[in-house]
Protein backbone atom coordinates (compact mmCIF):
# COMPACT_ATOMS: atom_id res chain seq x y z
CA UNK A 1 0.00 0.00 0.00
CA UNK A 2 2.05 3.16 -1.27
CA UNK A 3 0.36 5.41 0.44
CA UNK A 4 3.17 6.94 3.03
CA UNK A 5 7.01 6.78 2.79
CA UNK A 6 8.46 5.44 5.79
CA UNK A 7 12.01 3.94 6.38
CA UNK A 8 12.85 1.71 9.18
CA UNK A 9 16.06 1.16 10.74
CA UNK A 10 16.59 -2.51 12.24
CA UNK A 11 17.86 -3.11 15.87
CA UNK A 12 18.18 -5.24 18.40
CA UNK A 13 16.63 -5.07 21.59
CA UNK A 14 17.15 -6.44 25.30
CA UNK A 15 14.76 -6.98 27.23
CA UNK A 16 14.92 -7.57 30.85
CA UNK A 17 12.77 -7.84 34.20
CA UNK A 18 13.92 -6.34 37.24
CA UNK A 19 12.23 -8.64 40.39
CA UNK A 20 12.90 -6.36 43.37
CA UNK A 21 12.27 -7.90 46.67
CA UNK A 22 11.02 -5.69 49.86
CA UNK A 23 11.22 -7.34 53.38
CA UNK A 24 9.71 -5.78 56.49
CA UNK A 25 6.33 -4.79 57.91
CA UNK A 26 3.88 -2.75 55.51
CA UNK A 27 2.07 0.22 56.37
CA UNK A 28 -1.28 2.00 55.08
CA UNK A 29 -0.85 5.42 54.17
CA UNK A 30 -2.91 7.61 56.94
CA UNK A 31 -5.82 9.63 55.28
CA UNK A 32 -4.41 12.68 57.60
CA UNK A 33 -0.56 12.89 55.16
CA UNK A 34 -0.49 15.79 53.05
CA UNK A 35 1.16 14.79 49.62
CA UNK A 36 3.53 17.72 48.31
CA UNK A 37 2.18 19.84 45.47
CA UNK A 38 3.55 21.88 42.81
CA UNK A 39 3.98 25.74 42.48
CA UNK A 40 1.19 26.72 40.26
CA UNK A 41 3.08 29.88 38.91
CA UNK A 42 2.32 30.56 35.48
CA UNK A 43 4.61 33.31 35.20
CA UNK A 44 7.79 32.39 32.63
CA UNK A 45 9.38 35.72 31.49
CA UNK A 46 7.88 38.96 33.07
CA UNK A 47 10.46 42.07 32.80
CA UNK A 48 12.78 38.87 34.03
CA UNK A 49 13.09 35.17 34.76
CA UNK A 50 10.25 33.85 37.27
CA UNK A 51 11.40 32.20 40.45
CA UNK A 52 13.81 28.80 39.21
CA UNK A 53 14.03 29.49 35.66
CA UNK A 54 17.24 28.60 33.78
CA UNK A 55 18.40 29.26 30.53
CA UNK A 56 20.34 25.93 28.49
CA UNK A 57 21.06 26.68 25.07
CA UNK A 58 21.62 23.60 22.78
CA UNK A 59 24.70 22.62 21.73
CA UNK A 60 25.86 23.39 18.27
CA UNK A 61 23.60 26.84 18.85
CA UNK A 62 24.12 30.04 19.44
CA UNK A 63 25.24 30.30 23.06
CA UNK A 64 24.58 33.86 23.38
CA UNK A 65 21.64 34.28 21.47
CA UNK A 66 19.69 35.08 24.42
CA UNK A 67 19.69 38.16 26.25
CA UNK A 68 17.51 40.77 28.47
CA UNK A 69 16.32 43.91 26.37
CA UNK A 70 15.31 46.95 28.28
CA UNK A 71 15.19 49.61 25.27
CA UNK A 72 12.43 46.74 23.00
CA UNK A 73 9.24 45.80 24.92
CA UNK A 74 5.46 45.44 24.72
CA UNK A 75 5.00 46.06 28.34
CA UNK A 76 6.60 46.72 31.64
CA UNK A 77 10.45 47.09 31.50
CA UNK A 78 11.98 44.40 29.79
CA UNK A 79 11.55 41.76 27.03
CA UNK A 80 13.30 38.98 26.17
CA UNK A 81 15.78 38.86 23.02
CA UNK A 82 16.69 36.45 20.22
CA UNK A 83 19.62 36.73 17.90
CA UNK A 84 19.32 34.79 15.04
CA UNK A 85 22.55 34.08 13.40
CA UNK A 86 23.60 34.48 9.93
CA UNK A 87 24.72 31.18 7.90
CA UNK A 88 28.26 30.37 8.65
CA UNK A 89 28.48 32.28 11.70
CA UNK A 90 31.07 30.72 13.79
CA UNK A 91 29.46 31.35 16.99
CA UNK A 92 26.63 28.43 15.78
CA UNK A 93 28.59 25.05 14.81
CA UNK A 94 25.35 24.22 13.63
CA UNK A 95 23.77 27.53 12.15
CA UNK A 96 20.51 28.18 14.41
CA UNK A 97 19.47 29.48 17.80
CA UNK A 98 17.69 26.99 20.06
CA UNK A 99 17.78 26.46 23.77
CA UNK A 100 15.41 25.08 27.22
CA UNK A 101 13.77 27.13 29.80
CA UNK A 102 13.41 24.79 32.41
CA UNK A 103 12.32 24.99 36.22
CA UNK A 104 13.87 21.83 37.59
CA UNK A 105 11.59 22.44 40.81
CA UNK A 106 8.79 21.30 38.73
CA UNK A 107 5.14 23.38 38.60
CA UNK A 108 1.47 22.14 38.23
CA UNK A 109 0.29 23.32 35.01
CA UNK A 110 -3.04 21.70 34.88
CA UNK A 111 -5.10 24.75 35.87
CA UNK A 112 -4.02 26.17 32.61
CA UNK A 113 -4.79 25.76 28.80
CA UNK A 114 -2.33 27.57 27.01
CA UNK A 115 1.36 29.18 26.65
CA UNK A 116 0.67 32.46 25.40
CA UNK A 117 3.25 35.45 24.69
CA UNK A 118 3.60 38.84 22.42
CA UNK A 119 6.46 38.61 20.04
CA UNK A 120 8.03 40.92 16.97
CA UNK A 121 11.29 40.51 15.12
CA UNK A 122 13.23 43.15 12.87
CA UNK A 123 11.55 40.95 10.04
CA UNK A 124 8.94 38.90 9.18
CA UNK A 125 9.68 35.51 9.54
CA UNK A 126 8.87 31.89 10.44
CA UNK A 127 10.35 30.62 13.85
CA UNK A 128 10.90 26.95 13.14
CA UNK A 129 10.07 25.63 16.25
CA UNK A 130 8.99 26.91 19.68
CA UNK A 131 6.57 25.31 22.67
CA UNK A 132 6.99 24.01 25.52
CA UNK A 133 8.09 20.79 27.76
CA UNK A 134 11.50 20.55 26.84
CA UNK A 135 13.35 19.40 29.97
CA UNK A 136 16.09 17.47 28.81
CA UNK A 137 15.31 14.72 31.41
CA UNK A 138 17.28 16.42 34.11
CA UNK A 139 14.23 16.45 36.98
CA UNK A 140 14.33 14.58 39.95
CA UNK A 141 11.19 13.53 39.70
CA UNK A 142 11.29 12.73 35.68
CA UNK A 143 12.28 9.54 34.38
CA UNK A 144 11.46 10.37 30.54
CA UNK A 145 13.18 13.40 28.87
CA UNK A 146 11.25 15.57 26.90
CA UNK A 147 7.95 13.20 28.26
CA UNK A 148 5.25 16.15 27.32
CA UNK A 149 7.00 18.20 24.76
CA UNK A 150 4.80 20.47 22.63
CA UNK A 151 5.76 22.11 19.30
CA UNK A 152 4.37 24.71 17.02
CA UNK A 153 6.22 24.77 13.89
CA UNK A 154 6.95 27.42 11.70
CA UNK A 155 5.19 30.49 13.63
CA UNK A 156 4.84 33.53 11.78
CA UNK A 157 5.97 36.90 13.02
CA UNK A 158 5.70 40.23 11.94
CA UNK A 159 7.48 43.05 12.48
CA UNK A 160 4.84 44.74 14.78
CA UNK A 161 4.10 43.56 18.26
CA UNK A 162 1.38 40.89 18.64
CA UNK A 163 -0.29 38.04 21.09
CA UNK A 164 0.75 34.30 20.29
CA UNK A 165 -1.31 31.66 21.61
CA UNK A 166 0.11 27.57 21.87
CA UNK A 167 -2.61 25.34 23.25
CA UNK A 168 -1.85 22.70 25.96
CA UNK A 169 -2.91 19.10 23.98
CA UNK A 170 -4.46 18.33 27.78
CA UNK A 171 -3.60 20.11 30.50
CA UNK A 172 -4.56 17.16 33.24
CA UNK A 173 -1.27 15.56 32.59
CA UNK A 174 0.60 18.90 33.82
CA UNK A 175 1.03 18.62 37.17
CA UNK A 176 4.94 18.18 37.59
CA UNK A 177 6.36 20.12 34.32
CA UNK A 178 9.55 21.33 34.23
CA UNK A 179 10.15 22.73 30.66
CA UNK A 180 8.21 26.39 30.61
CA UNK A 181 9.29 27.14 27.23
CA UNK A 182 11.97 26.43 24.43
CA UNK A 183 12.54 27.34 20.56
CA UNK A 184 14.86 26.52 17.55
CA UNK A 185 15.30 28.81 15.11
CA UNK A 186 17.67 28.99 12.05
CA UNK A 187 18.29 32.00 9.59
CA UNK A 188 16.20 33.23 6.83
CA UNK A 189 17.12 32.94 3.58
CA UNK A 190 20.64 32.72 4.88
CA UNK A 191 20.62 35.71 7.19
CA UNK A 192 20.02 36.25 10.85
CA UNK A 193 17.77 38.35 12.40
CA UNK A 194 16.05 39.52 15.82
CA UNK A 195 13.00 38.49 17.79
CA UNK A 196 11.53 39.81 20.78
CA UNK A 197 8.87 37.78 23.56
CA UNK A 198 7.31 39.17 25.74
CA UNK A 199 4.84 38.57 28.60
CA UNK A 200 5.07 34.84 28.71
CA UNK A 201 3.08 33.32 30.57
CA UNK A 202 0.42 30.32 30.89
CA UNK A 203 -3.08 31.16 31.19
CA UNK A 204 -6.42 29.80 31.16
CA UNK A 205 -8.04 31.77 28.53
CA UNK A 206 -11.50 29.40 28.66
CA UNK A 207 -11.52 29.96 24.57
CA UNK A 208 -9.67 26.79 23.80
CA UNK A 209 -12.09 24.71 22.12
CA UNK A 210 -13.33 21.76 19.79
CA UNK A 211 -10.04 19.47 20.25
CA UNK A 212 -9.19 17.54 17.45
CA UNK A 213 -6.39 15.06 17.78
CA UNK A 214 -4.31 13.09 15.25
CA UNK A 215 -1.99 10.06 14.82
CA UNK A 216 -0.55 8.73 11.99
CA UNK A 217 -1.14 12.60 10.39
CA UNK A 218 -4.79 11.46 10.65
CA UNK A 219 -4.47 9.01 7.84
CA UNK A 220 -6.03 5.18 7.94
CA UNK A 221 -3.02 3.16 7.33
CA UNK A 222 -1.70 -0.48 6.74
CA UNK A 223 1.08 -2.20 7.35
CA UNK A 224 3.40 -5.27 8.01
CA UNK A 225 5.33 -5.79 11.02
CA UNK A 226 6.95 -8.65 12.68
CA UNK A 227 7.45 -10.79 15.79
CA UNK A 228 11.09 -9.73 16.47
CA UNK A 229 11.24 -6.17 15.44
CA UNK A 230 10.01 -3.26 17.72
CA UNK A 231 7.95 0.13 16.28
CA UNK A 232 7.68 3.68 16.92
CA UNK A 233 4.58 5.53 16.59
CA UNK A 234 5.80 8.30 14.14
CA UNK A 235 5.92 11.44 16.74
CA UNK A 236 5.67 14.00 13.60
CA UNK A 237 2.13 12.53 13.06
CA UNK A 238 0.95 13.27 16.98
CA UNK A 239 -0.78 16.25 16.43
CA UNK A 240 -3.57 18.24 18.40
CA UNK A 241 -5.62 20.45 17.03
CA UNK A 242 -8.00 23.57 18.83
CA UNK A 243 -9.78 26.52 17.52
CA UNK A 244 -8.76 29.66 19.49
CA UNK A 245 -10.91 32.88 20.07
CA UNK A 246 -9.49 34.46 17.28
CA UNK A 247 -11.45 31.65 14.56
CA UNK A 248 -8.07 29.98 14.41
CA UNK A 249 -7.36 26.69 14.03
CA UNK A 250 -4.15 26.27 15.85
CA UNK A 251 -2.26 22.78 15.60
CA UNK A 252 0.64 21.66 17.44
CA UNK A 253 2.62 18.48 17.94
CA UNK A 254 2.00 16.53 20.79
CA UNK A 255 4.48 14.09 22.23
CA UNK A 256 3.14 10.42 22.29
CA UNK A 257 2.58 10.51 26.52
CA UNK A 258 -0.69 13.06 26.36
CA UNK A 259 -1.96 9.99 24.06
CA UNK A 260 -3.85 7.16 25.22
CA UNK A 261 -3.00 4.11 22.70
CA UNK A 262 -4.99 1.09 22.31
CA UNK A 263 -4.44 -2.09 20.35
CA UNK A 264 -7.50 -4.05 19.42
CA UNK A 265 -5.81 -7.29 19.85
CA UNK A 266 -2.77 -7.09 22.66
CA UNK A 267 -2.11 -10.76 21.77
CA UNK A 268 -0.76 -9.49 18.52
CA UNK A 269 0.79 -6.12 18.76
CA UNK A 270 1.25 -3.96 22.64
CA UNK A 271 1.89 -0.42 22.52
CA UNK A 272 3.24 1.43 25.42
CA UNK A 273 2.60 4.95 26.74
CA UNK A 274 5.65 6.24 24.44
CA UNK A 275 4.02 4.80 21.71
CA UNK A 276 6.35 1.59 21.00
CA UNK A 277 4.80 -1.51 19.45
CA UNK A 278 5.92 -4.47 20.46
CA UNK A 279 4.76 -7.69 17.74
CA UNK A 280 3.82 -10.68 20.54
CA UNK A 281 1.90 -13.03 17.99
CA UNK A 282 0.78 -13.68 14.41
CA UNK A 283 -2.21 -11.80 13.12
CA UNK A 284 -3.66 -8.35 12.51
CA UNK A 285 -4.67 -5.74 14.43
CA UNK A 286 -5.40 -2.25 14.60
CA UNK A 287 -3.69 0.62 16.78
CA UNK A 288 -6.18 3.75 17.75
CA UNK A 289 -5.74 6.33 20.51
CA UNK A 290 -7.13 9.18 21.90
CA UNK A 291 -6.39 12.38 23.60
CA UNK A 292 -7.94 13.80 26.75
CA UNK A 293 -10.84 11.30 26.32
CA UNK A 294 -11.67 12.31 22.20
CA UNK A 295 -10.86 9.90 19.63
CA UNK A 296 -7.60 10.90 17.75
CA UNK A 297 -8.35 10.55 13.87
CA UNK A 298 -5.82 8.28 12.16
CA UNK A 299 -5.21 4.58 12.64
CA UNK A 300 -3.02 1.78 11.63
CA UNK A 301 -4.18 -2.07 10.76
CA UNK A 302 -0.74 -3.59 11.67
CA UNK A 303 -0.66 -7.13 10.16
CA UNK A 304 2.18 -9.62 11.98
CA UNK A 305 3.39 -12.22 9.51
CA UNK A 306 6.05 -13.76 12.32
CA UNK A 307 9.98 -13.32 12.63
CA UNK A 308 12.26 -11.00 10.34
CA UNK A 309 14.78 -12.53 8.16
CA UNK A 310 17.34 -10.08 9.72
CA UNK A 311 20.35 -8.71 7.29
CA UNK A 312 23.23 -10.28 7.01
CA UNK A 313 26.21 -9.94 9.59
CA UNK A 314 29.47 -8.16 8.69
CA UNK A 315 32.49 -9.33 8.51
CA UNK A 316 34.84 -6.60 7.60
CA UNK A 317 37.35 -6.01 10.56
CA UNK A 318 36.26 -2.99 12.15
CA UNK A 319 39.85 -0.84 12.21
CA UNK A 320 38.70 -0.30 8.26
CA UNK A 321 35.00 0.87 9.16
CA UNK A 322 33.23 3.73 10.08
CA UNK A 323 29.94 2.19 11.39
CA UNK A 324 27.08 5.37 11.31
CA UNK A 325 24.13 1.79 12.23
CA UNK A 326 25.25 -1.32 12.53
CA UNK A 327 24.81 -4.16 15.57
CA UNK A 328 28.34 -5.69 14.31
CA UNK A 329 30.23 -2.48 14.69
CA UNK A 330 30.43 0.78 17.43
CA UNK A 331 28.38 3.20 15.62
CA UNK A 332 29.16 6.94 15.66
CA UNK A 333 27.19 9.74 17.26
CA UNK A 334 24.36 10.54 15.04
CA UNK A 335 21.86 12.96 16.28
CA UNK A 336 19.02 11.87 14.28
CA UNK A 337 17.60 8.95 12.50
CA UNK A 338 14.40 8.87 10.51
CA UNK A 339 14.51 13.05 9.55
CA UNK A 340 12.32 14.04 7.57
CA UNK A 341 13.10 16.98 5.41
CA UNK A 342 10.78 17.27 2.19
CA UNK A 343 9.46 13.35 1.92
CA UNK A 344 13.27 12.24 2.04
CA UNK A 345 14.63 10.28 5.06
CA UNK A 346 17.99 11.51 6.61
CA UNK A 347 20.36 9.77 9.40
CA UNK A 348 22.61 13.20 11.03
CA UNK A 349 25.87 12.66 12.25
CA UNK A 350 27.44 15.02 15.13
CA UNK A 351 30.14 15.80 15.12
CA UNK A 352 30.41 14.95 11.11
CA UNK A 353 32.50 12.26 9.83
CA UNK A 354 36.11 12.44 8.59
CA UNK A 355 35.56 9.50 5.86
CA UNK A 356 38.36 10.99 3.51
CA UNK A 357 40.36 7.72 4.30
CA UNK A 358 37.12 5.89 2.87
CA UNK A 359 36.57 4.39 -0.59
CA UNK A 360 32.88 2.85 -0.11
CA UNK A 361 29.55 2.99 1.68
CA UNK A 362 27.94 -0.17 2.53
CA UNK A 363 24.08 -0.65 3.23
CA UNK A 364 21.65 -3.31 3.04
CA UNK A 365 18.00 -2.58 2.25
CA UNK A 366 14.81 -4.58 2.08
CA UNK A 367 11.24 -3.46 1.14
CA UNK A 368 8.19 -6.26 1.01
CA UNK A 369 6.19 -4.69 -1.31
CA UNK A 370 5.83 -5.24 -5.05
CA UNK A 371 8.79 -3.32 -6.93
CA UNK A 372 6.79 -1.20 -9.90
CA UNK A 373 8.94 -0.43 -13.22
CA UNK A 374 9.21 3.36 -11.98
CA UNK A 375 10.01 2.76 -8.66
CA UNK A 376 13.73 3.62 -7.35
CA UNK A 377 15.84 4.49 -4.22
CA UNK A 378 17.73 7.51 -4.34
CA UNK A 379 20.74 7.63 -1.91
CA UNK A 380 22.82 10.76 -1.41
CA UNK A 381 25.83 12.04 0.90
CA UNK A 382 26.28 15.63 1.93
CA UNK A 383 29.08 16.97 3.33
CA UNK A 384 29.18 19.84 5.49
CA UNK A 385 32.87 21.02 4.49
CA UNK A 386 35.25 22.48 6.23
CA UNK A 387 33.50 24.33 9.09
CA UNK A 388 31.54 21.44 9.35
CA UNK A 389 28.55 23.17 9.59
CA UNK A 390 25.36 23.51 7.17
CA UNK A 391 25.30 26.49 5.11
CA UNK A 392 28.97 28.88 4.52
CA UNK A 393 28.96 28.67 0.87
CA UNK A 394 31.37 25.31 1.09
CA UNK A 395 28.55 22.21 1.56
CA UNK A 396 28.69 19.71 -1.16
CA UNK A 397 26.58 16.82 -1.94
CA UNK A 398 26.04 13.65 -4.75
CA UNK A 399 23.85 10.90 -5.14
CA UNK A 400 23.27 7.77 -6.49
CA UNK A 401 19.99 5.92 -7.86
CA UNK A 402 19.04 2.44 -7.32
CA UNK A 403 16.93 1.78 -10.10
CA UNK A 404 13.94 -0.84 -10.40
CA UNK A 405 15.84 -3.78 -12.30
CA UNK A 406 18.20 -3.46 -9.32
CA UNK A 407 15.43 -3.93 -6.34
CA UNK A 408 13.60 -6.75 -4.97
CA UNK A 409 10.77 -7.39 -3.01
CA UNK A 410 11.26 -9.71 -0.32
CA UNK A 411 14.89 -10.11 0.23
CA UNK A 412 17.70 -8.38 1.75
CA UNK A 413 20.60 -6.35 -1.35
CA UNK A 414 23.40 -5.60 0.01
CA UNK A 415 25.04 -2.83 -1.63
CA UNK A 416 28.75 -1.75 -1.55
CA UNK A 417 28.97 1.69 -3.06
CA UNK A 418 32.01 3.39 -4.29
CA UNK A 419 32.35 6.52 -2.81
CA UNK A 420 33.61 8.51 -6.16
CA UNK A 421 30.01 7.56 -7.59
CA UNK A 422 28.59 10.51 -5.47
CA UNK A 423 29.29 13.18 -8.03
CA UNK A 424 25.80 13.79 -8.80
CA UNK A 425 24.55 17.57 -7.93
CA UNK A 426 21.85 16.82 -5.39
CA UNK A 427 20.53 20.09 -6.32
CA UNK A 428 19.50 22.58 -3.07
CA UNK A 429 22.25 24.73 -3.91
CA UNK A 430 24.76 22.60 -3.24
CA UNK A 431 27.68 21.87 -5.58
CA UNK A 432 28.79 18.37 -6.21
CA UNK A 433 30.15 15.88 -4.14
CA UNK A 434 33.53 15.20 -5.75
CA UNK A 435 35.79 13.17 -5.16
CA UNK A 436 37.78 13.14 -2.12
CA UNK A 437 35.72 15.87 -0.64
CA UNK A 438 34.63 13.72 2.37
CA UNK A 439 36.04 14.77 5.54
CA UNK A 440 32.97 16.58 6.94
CA UNK A 441 30.03 13.83 5.96
CA UNK A 442 27.42 15.08 7.61
CA UNK A 443 24.25 13.30 6.24
CA UNK A 444 23.20 10.14 4.94
CA UNK A 445 19.94 10.41 2.72
CA UNK A 446 17.17 7.90 1.74
CA UNK A 447 14.73 9.53 -0.91
CA UNK A 448 12.07 7.11 -2.01
CA UNK A 449 11.05 6.71 -5.68
CA UNK A 450 7.01 5.07 -5.53
CA UNK A 451 8.85 2.70 -2.73
CA UNK A 452 6.39 3.77 0.42
CA UNK A 453 8.32 1.64 3.54
CA UNK A 454 11.87 0.45 3.57
CA UNK A 455 13.90 -1.17 6.04
CA UNK A 456 17.94 -0.31 6.27
CA UNK A 457 20.70 -1.82 8.27
CA UNK A 458 24.22 -2.03 8.30
CA UNK A 459 25.18 1.23 7.20
CA UNK A 460 28.88 1.75 7.01
CA UNK A 461 32.27 3.48 5.76
CA UNK A 462 34.93 1.05 4.81
CA UNK A 463 38.09 0.51 2.87
CA UNK A 464 39.38 -2.75 1.73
Amino acid sequence: MKNRKFIYLHSTFLLSLLLILVSGCEREVSDEVDFASFQTNPEVFIDGFSGGLEYLPFGGSKLDAFSVDEEVKYKGTSSMRFDVPNFGDPEATLGFAGAIFPDYGGRDLSGYDALTFWAKASKAASIDQIGFGSDFGESQFRDIQDKYLVTKQNLRISTGWAKYVIPIPDASKLINESGMFWYAEGPEDGDGYTFWIDELKFEKLGTVAQPRPAIFGGEDLEAEAFINIQGQIPQEGLTQTFNLASGVNETVFAAPSYFTFNSSDVDVVRVSELGVLTPVGIGTTTITATLGGVKAQGSAALEVKGGFNLAPVPTRNEENVISIFSDAYTNVPVDNYNGFFGGQTTTGTNPTIDASGMTFLHVDIRTEESIDSGDSIVIELIDFGADSAFGGGNDTGGGITISSGDLESGTWISLDIPLASFTNNTGGGLSGFVNGARANVAQLVFASGGISTLTVDNMYFYTE
